[in-house]
């Protein structure tokens, strides 16, 4: 009996001594920090473009939409959070691609110069090629936004013509009637102007509205009618076109509206094109 109370006691003395160590009651678990947050700017290379955070969330696409092509307005809700170039894809990165045999196509210039300035000449063929190479190189996956991303990204939580107001003002964007130094009647030659010379929206993202179109994931649809509402590519449709989003320095602002959709041949170029990328964050 003595030996039974004996072992009773050595017993409680460990399990006494296991709580004081912390063994017995595992700790709280700490709450999950996310690893990215809403307007962190980043980049996975030296040469890969900078990206912004863009948080999730839920908007109307098409509203204040003008045209059959850009209705019905509908409700999209974009789960989870995704990283977007801060700019277009520029000549120097799109030539790192090029050099590391990753991009086969040199593209013209326009004789704008190279230097800060987004790639043009290219195909919607032509830009999968350019992120399926990034996505090799740095183990991460890039793509082309999808529309509904895009406009999303654009948008950047307003609910105006243009992500900086109803008016298209001075300034504030690339256009043939923006009041710019590259707009008709400006200092500069009318063109493709340097990333980074507009203020970004307030994703913290430049050059959604005018400079260059923009290539995005989606084939071709008249309307909106039976879009989805979560956010994805529309695979269906007329995929001999690609739509295209944002407008350009040849065209008016009316072109550059949030809700203005656009198409072009996948296999066609031209210098008022070019594209961003998506990272998919982890």
């Amino acid at each position: 009996m003595s030996g039974a109370k004996t072992i009773v006691a050595v017993g409680a003395v460990f399990i006494a001594a296991a709580l004081m160590a912390g063994y017995g009651t595992p700790a709280p678990a700490k709450p999950k920090v996310p690893a990215f947050k809403p307007g962190q700017v980043f980049r996975d290379c030296p040469e890969c473009p900078e990206l912004a955070v863009v948080p999730a969330g839920i908007y109307i696409m098409g509203l204040n939409g003008k045209s059959k092509k850009s209705k019905p307005p509908h409700r999209v809700n974009i789960t989870k959070p995704f990283a977007l170039g801060r700019f277009e894809v520029t000549f120097d990165q799109w030539q790192t691609c090029v050099d590391d045999d990753g991009c086969k196509r040199e593209p013209d210039d326009h004789k704008w110069g190279r230097e800060g300035r987004p790639i043009i000449n290219i195909t919607w063929f032509n830009a999968k090629r350019y992120l399926e190479w990034i996505s090799k190189k740095t183990g991460k996956t890039y793509r082309l936004p999808t529309e509904a991303e895009w406009e999303y990204a654009d948008r950047a939580g307003t609910t105006s013509t243009w992500w900086w107001g109803d008016e298209v003002g001075n300034n504030n964007a690339n256009c043939k009637d923006c009041k710019s130094e590259w707009s008709d009647g400006g200092t500069q030659p009318h063109g493709t102007a340097p990333v980074g010379s507009f203020k970004p929206n307030p994703f913290g993202v430049h050059y959604t509205a005018a400079n260059v179109f923009e290539w995005v994931e989606d084939c071709w649809n008249k309307s909106h009618e039976n879009a989805p509402t979560d956010g994805t590519a529309r695979t269906e449709g007329n995929c001999r076109y690609r739509v295209i989003r944002g407008g350009s320095f040849y065209y008016y602002s009316k072109v550059a509206r949030a809700d203005y959709r656009a198409k072009n041949p996948p296999g066609v170029k031209s210098y008022w094109l070019g594209f961003r990328v998506l990272r998919e964050l982890d």
